[in-house]
């Protein structure tokens, strides 16, 4: 079971709670060891859970592939210009859609160059499933690589659901099992874990956004697409991110840290490494909002749940949400500047998390700050 966190070095979120400073109307949230109830009522026992089928292809067949499953999504990847790539479906009556551009992904990856960038997975295409679909790369592409991915309807298995303690007031944090994570996909053909977990004392807080599809109406499908991206074709052996938000302001817990802690945590409070942004990962706690935010933001709900993880985070490891700080990677010494709650594109050359929840992240920082006073 998830235990509850010791008390932070600062003060605990107070009972007007981390709704304080932010939009009107939102309602407070009890403190950490008020009288609110620390384990949530018992949910379902079990659940059931489709499970993950993919095709892969590679070389010039993947500009033109097939299925014999309704495929839900296509993450596509490939060496060589990106601008002009598209996309267009195949229908199961012989049709074909119309052509649309290919959106970068959020670009992440694990520490030591293991995310080259000419080598990245490029998109991560919703395509509501497709009986096919064919690639249109622009000249100078080689090294093409495509998955049909299709994370609603395969055989659907059954899930245990543990009742677990809600770690952070106000939020109710969603668990992997909860979401249809494929445990079995963090291990390699041999039975080794392709990507054992490793801690170290938590510095700072990026956000991102994933770049996907705005509107989406399962997001926990689309986290499955995701983990299968990050963990099987990226090869990190599991989601990239520690928490993602969805439209409706659900938080999902990321990379798997076991039942022994808070989510994305071990028992003594050290953040396990993911892999969100490639060179500055251990220490660097990664919380990704599904959907693309270059023309628009969040809404009200997803920006809400973003404050009060935030706030939650910060008061548990005591930072100050509006420090300037010198991030230490402490596996290898590389360092760099940042705010205590940065963007993706403060670390790296990328869009993430858009242009719009990026300008919003002065206020962002403001509204944690308030929350905790």
């Amino acid at each position: 079971m998830l235990r509850e966190p010791a008390l932070p070095r600062r003060s605990v979120l107070r009972a007007a709670g981390v709704a304080a400073g932010v939009a009107a109307g939102v309602a407070a949230v009890p403190a950490i060891g008020s009288a609110a109830p620390a384990v949530a009522a018992p949910r379902m026992r079990t659940t059931r859970v489709p499970r993950t089928r993919a095709k892969r292809v590679t070389g010039a067949a993947a500009r033109a592939v097939r299925a014999d499953f309704p495929i839900e999504y296509v993450a596509v990847d490939w060496s060589g210009p990106r601008r002009g790539a598209g996309i267009r479906l195949l229908q199961r009556d012989g049709g074909r859609g119309a052509w649309t551009a290919l959106r970068p992904v959020c670009a992440a990856g694990a520490d030591g160059g293991a995310g080259d960038p000419a080598r990245s997975v490029r998109a991560l295409v919703p395509v509501g499933g497709a009986a096919g679909y064919e690639l249109r790369l622009p000249d100078g592409a080689t090294d093409v690589r495509t998955t049909a991915i299709d994370t609603v309807n395969g055989p659907a298995v059954d899930v245990s659901l543990a009742a677990r303690a809600q770690p952070f007031p106000g939020l109710d944090i969603i668990t992997r099992a909860e979401w249809g994570a494929d445990e079995s996909l963090r291990f390699k053909p041999d039975g080794s874990e392709n990507s054992p977990q490793t801690y170290y004392p938590a510095q700072t807080l990026t956000v991102h956004h994933t770049a996907g599809a705005n509107g989406d109406t399962d997001p926990a499908a689309t986290i499955r697409a995701y983990y299968y991206l990050h963990a099987i074709v990226n090869d990190w052996g599991d989601i990239g991110y520690h928490f993602l938000i969805d439209e409706a302001g659900r938080v999902y817990e990321g990379r798997y840290t076991g039942a022994d802690g808070i989510p994305a945590h071990d028992a003594g409070g050290k953040a396990v490494t993911a892999f969100h942004t490639a060179g500055y990962n251990s220490g660097n706690l990664g919380i990704a909002l599904l959907g693309t935010f270059e023309g628009q933001g969040p809404t009200a709900a997803a920006r809400q749940s973003l404050t009060t993880l935030l706030a939650s985070l910060t008061d548990y490891h005591g930072f100050d949400p509006r420090a300037a700080v010198t991030f230490v990677n402490p596996v290898n010494g590389v360092t760099k500047d940042v705010q205590m709650i940065s963007g993706h594109r403060d670390w790296l050359a990328t869009e993430c998390p858009g242009t719009v929840l990026y300008g919003d992240l002065p206020d962002l920082r403001a509204d944690v700050a308030a929350a905790l006073s």
